[in-house]
């Protein structure tokens, strides 16, 4: 990613949206598999073929437990972290997303804390930019307390607890096109990730550049020995200037995730328009 291409846009298409890393034509994508993983049947797009019925249905069930909101959860991308837990209980959750490294040209980190009805913001710069312009007034290194009536229906600062998981899997499920299972609580298949623009994984720009592609992407999937979700890689072909790249989410801790922790007074601001207007 190059400083030129480093904009307040950039900032909020790739909050929880790691696959974003990859649409930028300078960056380095992970080599993700180059074939198709072989799958039973051959259905059309959109629809599964009847001998992949039942590894279907045990994809669609294994995401149930996550609607229940108490999970610890990551997903990685093309230079991109995010990890974090959501506790329906407490109406609480906790995103931790990194962009690049210390190595990198541009840098950044970011740490959501949701405690309902309150949220907060800490965000972390490095490299380039952090002399962007306007940054100096950002607050950098402090939870910056968030207006509630100006994150409203904003996916990149907000969260909606009526829509629990971040990576969207469900959704992902939801569009798997042929699977079969290939070992014990092991499946691989495609997906039509066209279908799958909510899902907070991905983003409708990487979709739209995979054009037909996106109708047939590899997946892999694990499921826990109750049957749950442990983890989901979808592998993302080359499109254009987008180079290759595995999409990682897992999942753990169902039922045994801690609530968010309030951030202490003496590092807590008020967020300034300025980080609004950023991510608006």
């Amino acid at each position: 990613m190059t400083i030129r291409r480093f904009s307040a846009a950039v900032f909020a298409a790739t909050l929880l949206t790691p696959a974003l890393a990859a649409c930028d034509s300078t960056g380095t994508g992970e080599a993700g598999a180059s074939a198709s993983p072989t799958v039973s049947g051959s259905a059309a797009p959109g629809s599964a073929s009847p001998g992949t019925a039942d590894a279907k249905q045990a994809l669609l069930n294994s995401t149930n437990e996550i609607r229940n909101g108490n999970f610890r959860f990551t997903m990685t991308g093309v230079g991109t972290t995010a990890e974090g837990q959501v506790h329906q209980p407490s109406q609480s959750a906790q995103i931790k997303l990194s962009i690049g490294d210390a190595s990198s040209d541009v840098s950044m980190k970011l740490d959501l804390v949701h405690l309902k009805p309150d949220s907060w913001v800490k965000l972390d710069l490095g490299g380039q930019a952090a002399k962007l312009p306007g940054v100096q007034g950002l607050n950098l290194g402090k939870y910056q307390h968030l207006d509630q009536s100006r994150i409203k229906g904003n996916r990149n600062l907000g969260f909606d607890f009526e829509k629990v998981d971040p990576a969207g899997s469900e959704v992902l499920t939801q569009g798997v096109t042929e699977v079969r299972q290939t070992g014990e609580g092991a499946y691989a298949g495609t997906i039509d990730v066209s279908k799958a623009a909510e899902a907070g994984s991905l983003n409708a720009e990487l979709i739209k550049a995979l054009g037909q592609q996106a109708q047939s992407v590899p997946f892999t999937a694990k499921l826990d020995p109750q049957g749950r979700l442990s983890e989901l890689v979808v592998q993302i072909p080359a499109a254009g200037q987008n180079k290759a790249q595995d999409i990682r989410i897992t999942y753990a801790d169902y039922g045994a995730a801690t609530a968010a922790q309030r951030p202490p007074a003496d590092q807590v601001v008020e967020a300034p328009s300025e980080l609004y207007n950023l991510f608006n």
